[in-house]
């Protein structure tokens, strides 16, 4: 049978045996995106409604999410225009997070029809500038919290995020715009470090020590006056809901939506597995991990799985590629790692708990080199890396089961044992 892959913003056609199960996130209606931001707006969680947070701010923070998400901000920018235009004192703050800056073409896609509008008063957050950050003081899980200072400066926040399945996070949206979102590089560091547990994982918030802290975070901000605006997408970037209010209400019903589509459930695992990253979240190998973690979740032990990403900026975080350079096998990460941790070095470790398991094979656009010492086996075709992958099950004696992820990074395999 033929199956459409995604690779950057192609659909590759690639022949896989008949038996494939593909997992793609569920089929939902959707209704007028329009009348979806009215209704939410119109009846937010925990407020009496967006024009009255509106009209009771003398200034207002804006705080949006970068180019690795496929947030519809631009739609909710749209719809908003004749408010936010009218504003007396209005920034925006694009939560970076640790990532680099968006470009001017991604600052165009963020923004959509309203860039020109807003350009001039629009602000990139830098988690390594220290002198922009305030401190807020210490979570009950010991991170030290240093958020943007334009946050306690404004005090009136709109937050627009995007709710979908994270793999150490459980979810992204609500308390992610502020942490890791306009936090600071040490504050984002000591977090991610709980990534390492194995309670921090896709779908799970309870006990989930990275989110906890996420939590606790925000809970350092309760005097600011934040309103949240959580949208909800299918995996073709259509509008499925939109929720709003108070940042931890609407973000707690937005994942009602979000496991609508996204949790999907699997009777049988593969041995073989190709889990892609649509775009924009091939942005790089670092962000295109997450498809590689959910891919985890449809393989058996000792199968192959295949990261398809064009990771169109190449890999990411500097420390993620080094600290792959220092070892030659993913046990040796794990050395390392309990020796010292830095940011990034939590994608290695999840990595390298499935190179344990599985042999790791990535289709992408980087150098062959560059994809070799980031423990994969790299391809240019897809094609002939599932040409490849079945016969070598076959010489295993195994009969291919393959699985196909065409949106990996939003797709949660859900194996019902």
């Amino acid at each position: 049978m033929e199956v459409k892959i995604p690779y950057g913003k192609e659909n590759i056609k690639v022949k896989v045996p008949e038996k494939c199960k593909i997992l793609v996130p569920k089929k939902v209606k959707t209704k007028d995106e329009n009348k979806l931001i009215e209704e939410a707006l119109e009846n937010p969680l925990g407020y009496e409604s967006y024009d009255e947070f509106a009209e009771d701010t003398d200034k207002l923070l804006v705080i949006i999410n970068d180019a690795t998400k496929p947030t519809p901000t631009s739609k909710i920018l749209k719809y908003l225009l004749p408010v936010l235009s009218s504003h007396p004192d209005i920034k925006f703050l694009i939560a970076t997070g640790s990532h680099r800056a968006p470009s001017e073409e991604e600052c165009r896609f963020i923004f959509g029809d309203t860039y020109e509008i807003f350009r001039r008063k629009t602000y990139v957050h830098n988690a390594k500038k220290d002198d922009e950050m305030t401190y807020f003081g210490k979570s009950k899980y010991g991170t030290e919290i240093y958020i943007n200072k334009l946050v306690p400066e404004y005090k009136n926040i709109l937050v627009i995020g995007s709710v979908e399945p994270h793999y150490f996070a459980g979810y992204t949206g609500g308390r992610k715009s502020f942490l890791p979102g306009v936090a600071s590089y040490k504050t984002i560091e000591m977090n991610h470090k709980f990534a390492l547990s194995d309670d921090a994982c896709s779908l799970v918030l309870n006990n989930n020590p990275v989110n906890e802290d996420m939590v606790d975070a925000i809970n350092f901000l309760k005097d600011l006056n934040v309103f949240s605006i959580q949208t909800v997408l299918t995996n073709d970037h259509k509008l499925f809901a939109i929720t709003a209010g108070d940042i931890h209400k609407s973000f707690y019903a937005a994942i009602k939506y979000s496991k609508q589509i996204f949790s999907v459930p699997l009777k049988q695992k593969g041995n073989i597995v190709i889990s892609a990253v649509p775009y924009p979240m091939d942005i790089n190998l670092y962000q295109s991990q997450n498809a590689l973690q959910n891919g985890k979740l449809a393989l058996e032990d000792d199968g192959i799985i295949i990261l398809v990403s064009k990771c169109r900026t190449g890999i990411g975080e500097d420390v993620f590629l080094k600290l792959l350079c220092k070892a030659d096998s993913p046990k040796k990460i794990f050395d390392i790692i309990n020796k010292e941790y830095k940011l990034g070095y939590h994608k290695v470790a999840k990595m390298a708990q499935i190179g344990i398991k599985a042999d790791m094979w990535a289709v992408t656009d980087l150098d062959e080199d560059v994809v070799r010492k980031a423990m994969f086996k790299p391809y240019s075709d897809i094609q002939i890396a599932v040409n490849d992958a079945i016969n070598i099950t076959k010489s295993k004696g195994k009969e291919p089961k393959v699985v196909v992820m065409p949106f990996g990074s939003l797709t949660v395999p859900n194996y019902l044992k």
